[in-house]
């Protein structure tokens, strides 16, 4: 099963088109697509998009990026918007959140309380977490180890062997996308084949880290297909199995993911049963 992890389909650079970005998803294979929140004023925003598209599920949280204009009401209004939305089915994890180290002049201090706070949030849901962790691994690990979220995606993943090992026995699994598409990426295409097919998921992070064939312009969900067959390529697969492993990862670490679309393809089924 194809299943884009992550994609910011709530983007303005979508406002124009975003129904047929979600449609043309859909005729390349795309099974479902995963919506992070960024912050409080977009929660609203990612929850209206799953209820609008059958194949988009939604997740709460507040990314670091956005954590020098949050005040700390932003983390009460998520724990609230949480409570709400925890009998929704959609919402299936908490996130994007996590750590930063790339950009420059960000408040670390500020950004680890907001990651800590969040991740307790998660825990007292259990909600798996999807997570930024540039330049960060380390730190975002020393947390991880200590909350014990019950699962988690690591979003992009860029680190080493042994850190991703480590995301790996806390019980997450590594993202991928367009950056290892491109050739002069080594380290990422080496991690793309270092471990056991039940580590990764994939994902774009559109409209951001397009892949190297439409490098610099719109990322979108409906190149999952051709990352996919990169991913394959990389690890000397059949792209069949590609499918079926990290669909089932995604599944396995958004255990909500697994119970709404179980029942979609129930209900799918029955409805294309000739009458009796």
């Amino acid at each position: 099963m194809l299943i884009d992890t992550h994609c910011h389909l709530d983007a303005a650079e979508f406002d124009a088109d975003r129904d047929a970005v979600v449609d043309a998803a859909v005729a390349s294979g795309v099974a479902c697509i995963v919506v992070p929140a960024v912050g409080a004023f977009n929660f609203e925003a990612v929850a209206a998009l799953s209820a609008r598209h059958p194949c988009v599920r939604y997740a709460l949280g507040i990314h670091p990026l956005h954590v020098d204009q949050a005040d700390d009401a932003e983390l009460t209004a998520l724990r609230e918007a949480v409570a709400r939305s925890i009998n929704d089915p959609r919402l299936v994890a908490i996130g994007e959140i996590g750590l930063d180290h790339f950009v420059p002049g960000l408040d670390r201090v500020r950004q680890e309380r907001f990651f800590v706070e969040q991740l307790r949030i998660a825990r007292d849901f259990e909600l798996p977490v999807i997570m930024h962790v540039r330049r960060a691994q380390d730190t975002v690990l020393k947390h991880l180890r200590r909350l014990r979220p019950r699962s988690g995606i690591a979003h992009a993943f860029n680190g080493s062997v042994q850190q991703a090992a480590t995301f790996i026995d806390l019980g997450c699994v590594l993202g991928f996308g367009g950056a290892m598409t491109f050739t002069r990426a080594l380290q990422i295409r080496r991690l793309a084949a270092a471990f056991s097919p039940d580590a990764y998921v994939l994902e774009t992070d559109a409209p951001d880290i397009a892949p190297s064939w439409i490098n610099h312009q719109r990322n979108a969900p409906q190149q999952m297909p051709a990352i996919a067959q990169v991913f394959a390529e990389l690890r000397d697969e059949p792209i069949e199995s590609v499918l079926a492993a990290t669909g089932a990862n995604a599944m396995r670490v958004l255990p909500r993911l697994s119970e709404t679309l179980a029942a979609e393809v129930f209900v799918n089924d029955r409805l294309s049963q000739p009458e009796s």
